[in-house]
């Protein structure tokens, strides 16, 4: 590779670490550590592995432009659409949000682990819009989301269950226990105490878990009619409106998998192809 020459008697400036970086490692060695799990998951094609390392590169860069952090996040989501949409063998054209939805649905990822991968996406669409800067985010926080992103992309490159999965799924028997296990934990965990009485978007988010969580009982013990199967697919409805808004870890996470209850139990009740 040829190097630029050097400016004629003008030695070319080291770069200087941005001031909006201070105080979060001692030197530019430290972002290595800051970076070191972001580890590339094997099987990935060229075209993840080479976002997923430049999105990683950017943070340790950030250290000399606080910005690169943002962008960061917003390119490791180039990874993460073109694995998703292969794993789901649908266009890549697809949206995103509908993308990290189905994989959660399908069982592929976590719903605590959908909601992080979300808020990247939210953050990419309000840097579209312009509702937020390039500044956005600090290295730290660049790291937890893009540390979700290398997740995703090496649970859904984990080769597909053997023959014999799929054909105990044909039961239905799965499906079930994963709802009821996700009912179970919902039930045990707190609601967000922050978030009572809270609305976003002209969702109430109290009464949508109440909701959601009661339907998803009557499914599990007896199944639903056809009153409670148009309940529950309003409350998809609220929930796709209010999840990408909420900015509280916990609550976002409790909704999430909130999400993913509403839609395997609505699922159930979908006409099969024919």
């Amino acid at each position: 590779m040829n190097a630029l020459p050097p400016l004629p008697g003008r030695p070319l400036p080291l770069p200087v670490p941005d001031p909006r970086a201070d105080g979060l490692v001692l030197d530019y060695e430290g972002m290595h550590a800051l970076v070191a799990d972001l580890v590339l998951p094997d099987g990935a094609s060229m075209y993840a592995m080479s976002a997923l390392e430049t999105s990683r590169e950017l943070i340790r860069h950030s250290y000399y432009r606080y910005e690169f952090a943002t962008v960061a996040v917003t390119h490791a989501l180039f990874a993460l659409e073109h694995v998703l949409a292969e794993r789901l063998a649908v266009g890549i054209d697809h949206p995103l949000k509908g993308l990290i939805e189905q994989a959660a649905d399908a069982g592929l990822i976590a719903a605590e682990l959908a909601a992080e991968l979300d808020r990247s996406r939210l953050l990419r669409d309000r840097l579209t819009r312009g509702a937020v800067t390039s500044a956005d985010l600090g290295p730290t926080g660049a790291v937890e989301l893009v540390r979700a992103v290398f997740d995703a992309v090496s649970l859904l490159l984990r080769p597909s269950p053997t023959a014999e999965a799929p054909a105990a799924g044909m039961s239905g028997a799965p499906c079930e226990d994963r709802l009821a296990r996700l009912s179970e934990e919902h039930h045990r965990a707190p609601y967000p105490a922050s978030f009572r009485g809270v609305g976003i978007d002209g969702v109430e988010l109290i009464l949508l878990d109440a909701d959601v969580a009661g339907h998803v009982d009557c499914e599990l013990n007896g199944g639903l009619d056809d009153h409670g199967i148009a309940v529950l697919w309003a409350c998809i409805a609220g929930l796709d409106k209010a999840v990408p808004l909420i900015n509280e870890e916990y609550c976002a996470a409790c909704f999430a998998r909130l999400r993913t209850m509403a839609g395997l139990a609505a699922a159930r009740h979908i006409p099969a192809a024919t």
